[in-house]
């Protein structure tokens, strides 16, 4: 079909997916959970589990199958665009010092949910493994599976509820940073053990290094330079324009080593000072743009791939019971137990165990991988959908809950780790 056709589907599905996302976005803000709840589950209302259950042939007509491919590049760019203007928020000389807390946060909030996770899998190989898939594949993915944090769902969620430019919510976009890393890297040794490929997991963890070593020891040094040059001038339209490269080529790059591009979009962003004309005027011109039309159609999208009618009888509901806790378990008390270790307020060490405990998009990212691998069953994959999504609406409103009687401004001096 030639693209002007598929066109007028592209637009009346986005149009529907925005204006649903945001509808329900603002209900949920009422509720004190945010926009993200509703724009996740506006996708889910539109997908087969709802519309495409009860009223099929609307569901194609409004979202049309030839206009998903081209719904999915455009929430992809969204996300990409948000994690840059994320990084840009990030200010890393802030985090001097913290280095310790948040590798031993985020290091705590991993191994102890990916060991969990291994550790059920046992249990549920024989009913929920594929036919040949080994049972150290699937003990590792699952593993990983309940290690994730949603790095993008967290930043919303730390941003509207007004945590972002405070040091507790600097450390949690910092753990969430370093966890999704290296559930990256763990997922792609698991998929080179899926395919019989481990060199390649191997060649990701390097090549995942020597970007970081590039891109703090040589282009961030340069940034600085540059930026010194243009002092409190207005950047220039040119200027913009080799961000936007740098940011398009930084996303490629850490594509191309087998992690998700928002990484490389997010990592750009912190590199430029928060305190710059530059980040300054991008925060101005792409705030809107990305929060209110590109952003929505990436969670809602997510939402779209969710099919709850795969649920049926009470053992399914009682193990995904099981899954939620096990999962919420190894995240909180992982966390929790870190941040206490690292000399974190107690109400803080539990705002950030519940930040971390997010799963959301990240996690049906990974999750979709492990079902086009044929590691899970349709079954287990909707189980562990339903998982993420429990575990990322449950996160807003306990933070608000915490968080509501306290001055935002006395985080920023309490949440400073005191090394010993």
């Amino acid at each position: 079909m030639p693209h002007a056709d598929v066109l007028p589907s592209v637009l009346l599905a986005l149009a529907t997916i925005i204006a649903c996302a945001r509808g329900l976005g603002w209900l949920f803000g009422r509720l004190h959970q945010p926009p993200v709840v509703g724009e996740i589950l506006a996708g889910i209302l539109l997908g087969p589990s709802l519309l495409g259950h009860l009223a099929p042939g609307v569901a194609r007509e409004v979202l049309a199958p030839q206009a998903v491919p081209f719904l999915d590049v455009v929430s992809q760019v969204g996300v990409i665009l948000f994690m840059f203007l994320v990084g840009l928020e990030l200010d890393l000389e802030s985090l001097r010092g913290k280095a310790r807390a948040a590798l031993t946060i985020a290091g705590a909030g991993i191994l102890i949910p990916l060991g969990l996770g291994a550790g059920l899998a046992p249990w549920l190989f024989a009913s929920h493994a594929t036919p040949g898939t080994s049972p150290v594949v699937f003990a590792a993915f699952l593993g990983v599976s309940l290690a994730v944090t949603a790095f993008p769902v967290l930043a919303r969620i730390v941003r509207d509820q007004g945590l972002l430019r405070t040091e507790l919510g600097q450390m949690a976009l910092t753990c969430a940073a370093i966890a999704d890393g290296v559930a990256w890297c763990l997922l792609a040794c698991v998929v080179g053990l899926a395919r019989g490929e481990l060199r390649s997991a191997w060649a990701t963890g390097g090549l995942a290094l020597g970007f970081v070593a590039l891109m703090m020891l040589g282009v961030r040094p340069l940034v600085h330079r540059l930026l010194a040059r243009l002092g409190d001038d207005t950047p220039s339209a040119a200027a913009f324009s080799a961000v936007f490269v740098a940011l398009l080529l930084s996303a490629l790059a850490t594509d191309r080593i087998g992690l998700h591009p928002i990484f490389g979009a997010f990592f750009l962003g912190a590199i430029i000072p928060t305190d710059s004309p530059v980040a300054r005027d991008l925060h101005l011109r792409l705030e809107t743009v990305v929060t209110a039309l590109l952003l929505p159609a990436f969670f809602a999208c997510t939402g779209l791939r969710t099919q709850v009618g795969l649920l049926h009888g009470l053992e399914h509901w009682l193990l995904l019971a099981a899954v939620v806790a096990l999962a919420s378990f190894g995240k909180l008390g992982g966390t929790y137990a870190a941040a206490r270790l690292n000399r974190l307020p107690a109400r803080d060490s539990l705002v950030l165990a519940v930040l971390m405990n997010t799963r959301g998009l990240v996690e049906l990212i990974v999750l979709n991988i492990g079902l086009d691998l044929g590691v899970l069953t349709p079954t287990l994959f909707t189980m562990l959908v339903l998982m993420a999504l429990l575990t990322t609406f449950s996160a807003p409103p306990i933070v608000h809950a915490l968080t509501r009687r306290q001055d935002r401004a006395s985080l920023v001096q309490q949440t400073t780790p005191r090394d010993s």
